[in-house]
Parts: structure tokens; sequence; C-alpha cells
């Protein structure tokens, strides 16, 4: 009798000790009325000018789907590797479990967890990630719940919708219409293994990072599936196979650009709090022209010429931006040479001296001497030390002598060169200091293609934008892109003296060798020690600027604006503009009055140019005769991704 009373005041006091323990668990679970409300970053899709995807951030979900509504081999699939027994046991594994503990046992450490679909559903919907014994007793807690409140086979349908499985995607349906192309419903078998592996660790066996390990990881899953009896040894090895799986849907494109956009969307709606759609101003095409000959370029002359890096801005002269790259290779690094690095422009920053000095009365026919020019102890030479003498200011430019551009910088004032380029969109710190003439004050490529623009745009200013319009998750629309610029910062007379110099740089200048067989401006840009070589320049259609060098801001051998950025951008516009009827420029009726020098160079070119057409002979470095000028400023600060 003593036996048995202790043995019930025990069994009483464990009795109450357990409902404590429960209840002391059980007092914070978090709400679970409300399957639906369940917090996740809202998903910003981009989309590019001709409606396709470029890419989505954020958690994007798929379509809802029930499991008798998916094909039988991908619940299949996703129970043999997760929870075999899971028709069959009421919310926790007990024999699952002691597997794991014994396997992990023999290990010595974790290498096999005992949580049953269930558990897992309770642990994504309701609690953190971390490892405690509180959350593992509140883990099982709402699984006994979840078993009471609903179907075997609506936990696994909820299971199957809010799952992670890598690329931003939750649910089987997002993942299929992302790896595959296809919603759920239509998944193969090898597709529904696919999925089913990613679960484990999603980064590390996506598809889209590394095809190898993720079929491996999927032959492993097939194998659990024929251990399991879901599917027969033949059906497994022919998917394995055949290794049959649809094509990724399109996204993760033109990545610079898409994170350039992204880092502007709150600007125009505020936090973003809701589902968005931002409709974009890429071309998909233009990009592709882009990216590929970056990547010619740097492919077969980067190691020869020292040069690693490259960007490429496209836009239209409303400032509309249709192309950018960023760099060679964007999962290397993401950082983005077009909008975030500052390095010298070189003589390329001369327009704005120019432009300063046409706006204070002077002409392109106006003579200045070309000679050795010294202001203080600063004593700039031209490149490889060569003087012309008399010169138009037109025949200066074309052949970026740097005496003549200091020389026109003084007279004019440094302050007010650096307020024509402010007024044309450059934003970066400028010092005022003579060698500014020369370009030794840093700045974007976007920013310089965007003031180049200015002069295809007939004087009206321009900010580079990206963004058309921007939808909230019901096609709400939120903003719509409307008007935009400064208006009229050239006067027309200025712009139709700026082409005429530009003009002349590309037609037998130092940018001869941009020249796309159409009219076109432009000028070329080489800072100090051949770091940084730049092209920026424009047609009747486009504005573009190019740029070449490495982060590190280590020399490059020999390379100048208008060798490699010259060529780049030439093969770029020509491959844009195929098919499009040639248009004359701003200014571009404008006779080109030249000395008799200018007169030859401009026969030389017009000769190499018919030479260039029938194939006969080409200039390996596409150098102008008279090269660009080295930028012989001191060295600005370093800008190392």
């Amino acid at each position: 009798m003593r036996l048995i009373v202790w043995g019930g005041s025990l069994m009483i006091w464990a009795a109450i000790a357990f409902t404590a323990v429960i209840a002391w668990y059980a007092y914070d679970l978090p709400a679970v009325a409300d399957l639906g409300a369940v917090e996740r970053r809202p998903s910003v899709t981009l989309i590019a000018a001709d409606g396709t995807l470029l890419a989505s951030y954020g958690d994007v979900y798929g379509d809802v789907v029930a499991v008798r509504d998916l094909p039988p081999h991908l619940p299949q699939a996703v129970l043999a590797v997760e929870d075999r027994r899971f028709y069959s046991h009421f919310g926790l594994d007990p024999i699952g479990l002691a597997r794991a503990m014994r396997a992990n046992f023999r290990a010595g450490r974790i290498v096999a967890g005992g949580s049953t679909v269930t558990q897992q559903l309770a642990k994504n919907l309701f609690l953190s990630p971390e490892r405690t014994i509180k959350r593992k007793m509140q883990e099982m807690l709402l699984a006994f719940w979840l078993e009471y409140q609903f179907t075997k086979d609506q936990i696994l349908g909820l299971y199957l919708n809010r799952v992670y499985l890598g690329a931003g995607t939750y649910g089987v349906d997002a993942a299929a219409r992302r790896y595959f192309g296809k919603p759920a419903r239509a998944v193969n078998l090898y597709e529904a293994a696919l999925l089913a592996g990613l679960l484990k660790a999603p980064s590390r066996y996506s598809p889209a990072s590394d095809t190898a390990r993720s079929d491996e990881r999927t032959a492993l899953v097939l194998r659990s599936m024929t251990e399991a009896g879901f599917v027969s040894p033949e059906e497994a090895g022919e998917a394995l196979a055949k290794k049959t799986r649809g094509r990724a849907a399109a996204g993760n494109q033109a990545r610079y650009f898409t994170d350039w956009v992204m880092g502007q969307v709150a600007d125009f709606v505020g936090t973003v709090d809701r589902d968005l759609t931002v409709i974009t101003t890429l071309n998909p095409f233009y990009q592709r022209v882009a990216e590929q000959e970056l990547a010619v370029t740097l492919a077969k002359q980067g190691a020869k010429r020292k040069v690693s890096q490259g960007a490429i801005v496209l836009m239209q002269p409303d400032g509309a931006v249709r192309a950018l790259v960023g760099g060679r290779d964007y999962d290397a690094s993401q950082f983005n040479r077009a909008t975030q690095a500052l390095r010298q422009p070189g003589s390329a920053f001369k327009a704005f001296v120019y432009l300063a000095a046409l706006e204070d009365g002077r002409s392109p026919d106006e003579r200045m001497t070309d000679a050795p020019v010294r202001i203080g102890k600063w004593q700039p030479s031209n490149y490889g030390d060569k003087y012309y003498g008399e010169v138009t200011l037109r025949e200066a430019f074309a052949r970026s002598l740097n005496s003549v551009a200091v020389r026109l910088n003084e007279a004019v004032g440094v302050a007010q060169t650096a307020a024509v380029a402010r007024r044309l969109g450059i934003t970066a710190d400028l010092t005022l200091h003579p060698s500014l003439a020369l370009g030794a004050s840093e700045v974007t490529l976007l920013e310089l293609t965007g003031a180049y623009g200015t002069f295809a745009n007939k004087g009206k200013g321009i900010l580079p934008y990206a963004i058309e319009e921007i939808r909230g998750p019901d096609g709400k629309l939120l903003y719509r892109r409307k008007g935009g610029g400064p208006g009229q910062v050239v006067q027309p007379a200025q712009v139709d003296q700026m082409t005429n110099l530009m003009t002349a740089t590309v037609a037998w200048g130092s940018g001869k060798a941009a020249d796309p067989g159409r009219p076109a401006a432009g000028k070329t840009g080489t800072s100090q020690e051949f770091r940084d070589a730049w092209f920026v320049g424009f047609t009747a259609d486009f504005v573009a600027g190019v740029w070449l060098g490495n982060d590190d801001g280590t020399p490059t051998k020999g390379v100048t604006g208008g060798s490699l950025p010259a060529r780049l951008w030439r093969r770029v516009m020509v491959r844009a503009q195929e098919g499009v009827p040639p248009s004359e420029l701003p200014g571009g009726e404008t006779e080109l009055i030249e000395t008799a020098s200018g007169l030859r160079d401009r026969a030389g070119g017009f000769i190499a140019r018919i030479l260039r057409t029938l194939g006969a002979a080409t200039n390996e470095s596409g150098d102008a005769a008279a090269k660009p000028a080295q930028n012989p400023a001191p060295t600005g600060r370093k800008h190392d991704p």
C-alpha cells in the first residue's frame, strides 16, 4: 500500500510538474490564429523596357498550390529526404528521432536531424532559428497544435508553399518558376528531386550557383525516393540519365544596373513596405552588346595592355539609360565602376574648359599658341612633348593639346570652368587648381556621360535616369516619370560650336578610332601615367561613355583614350545603331575650316576610314596620329572597391 501511495503521489506530482513545464513554454507562444500573417521582406521586381524580367529582390512567393494539384513525385521527393513517416506519426517521429540520435552519437557531432515536416513548418512559420531547449519545446507544442488543427495534406501543403528554396524564392511554385521557368504543377521527376534537394541548403545546392553539386544532390534524392518505394529504380535511373529540366526564368540580368536602380526606388515611393514592380529604361539587346564588347576587349587586350576592368554607359540624349556595365564580372566584384568609381577623366574634362571659353566670346577658329606653359611651379606638357605652334581652338581640342587648354582655363578662370561642369551635371568634388583643366579632379563615368549628353540634347541639361514607373502589388501606379532635367543650360550657338570641336576630334583628331561611320562627336581622355583611359561621345541617337583601367590605380601599358576605349566605343555604337539611318548632330552641318596641317590630318583620316571599310589595313593601336594628351596633373585620391 505504501508503494502504491508513494507511486501515485509521484505520478500526480510528475503530472503537475509536466503541466507546469508545458505552461511555462506555452506562455509566450506566438499567435497561431492567422497562418497568413507571416512577415516577409517585400519583393521588388525590375522589368526591362521591353517587358522582360531583369531581377527580383526580396522574398518572392509563387501561387499557392494544394498537394492534390501537384504531380505526385514532388511531395514524394520532399518526404523521401525530409520525413518518410509523415502520414503515420502524430507530429513527432520517435523512430526518426532515435535514428538521428544514434547517427549523431556515432559521428560525435550533429550530422542528422529528427525534425518532422510538421515541426519544420512550426519553426518556419512561428519561431526563430535559434537552437535552444525553449525553442525546441515550443516547436513540439506547435507541431501538436498543427496536427490537431489540420489534415496531413493541409500541413504538407502549408510547408511546400512556405519553405525557402533559394534565390529569394519561397514555396515550390516560386522556385519552379525561378529555376525551370514553369509552375510547380508541371515539374517532372528530376525537377521535383532537385527542388527537394534544395531543402537541406538552398544556396549550396542551387543549380544557379553550382550545377554539378546540384546534380549530385538530386541523384541522392532520387535514390532516397527509390528506397522509400515512391519510384522504381528504372524510373529514377531514367530521370538521372536524362537530367531533363526546364530553362531558368529570365532574371538576374544586368546586375550592376539593377543594383543601381534598387538604390533609387525608396527615393520615389518612400519605405519599401509592399511588393513593387519597377519598369526600367534598360534595353536588353543594348545591354548584351555592351557586356559582350567589353568582355571581348578585356579578353583580347586586357592582359597584353595591363587593363583589368572597364565600364560602359549607353543612354539616349534625354538621359534614359539603355545599358550600363559596371565591371567585367559581377559575381567576382559588385563594385559599380560606372556609378561608384571616382577616377580622373584626363582630357575628357576639357569639354568644360572649352565651353567656358566659347561662352566667354571665343570661337573655334580663334588662334592660340601651342607652346610650353608654366603656372607657378606647375609645368604641364603635351603628350610626347610635341607642340604645334599657332593653332585654332578646333585643332587644339581635336589634337587634345594640353598647353592650350591650360591657357584657356587661366583666361576664363578655374572657378568658371568648375561652374560650367556643375551646370552640366558634375556633382563630384572639383579642386580649383589649374590642373582642373586637364581632368585632375575625379568624376564618375555616369556623370561625365550625362554631361556630354547635354550637347546631344541640344543644350538642355539631362539627369541620367533608369526608372520609368513604379507600381504596387495591385498594379496601382505609384510613380511615373514626367519631364525632368534643368532645362536649357547651354545656348544653341555654343552647342553648335562644341559639336564642331568634338566632331573634329572623331573625324581626324585624337578620337578618330571611334568613328562609327556616321556623324559622331566626342572626346578622348587619358589620366596621368596611363591609369585611366576614356572615350565619351554621342551620335544623333545615343550618348555613350567608356572607361578602362585598374581598380587599384596601377598604370596600364600605354592605353590612351584614343586606343582601346575609342575602338570599344565604336563597336558598341555600330552594333547599337545597326539598321538605323544616320542623322546629323546638333551643329553637325557647320563647316570645319582648318589649317593646312588639319586638312592633311582630315584627309589622312578619310583615307584610313576607306581602308578600314575595305578591310585593307588597320592600325594596331587605333590611336590617332596625334595621340590624346596625357594628364600631367597631380594624381588624386584613389577610390578602390
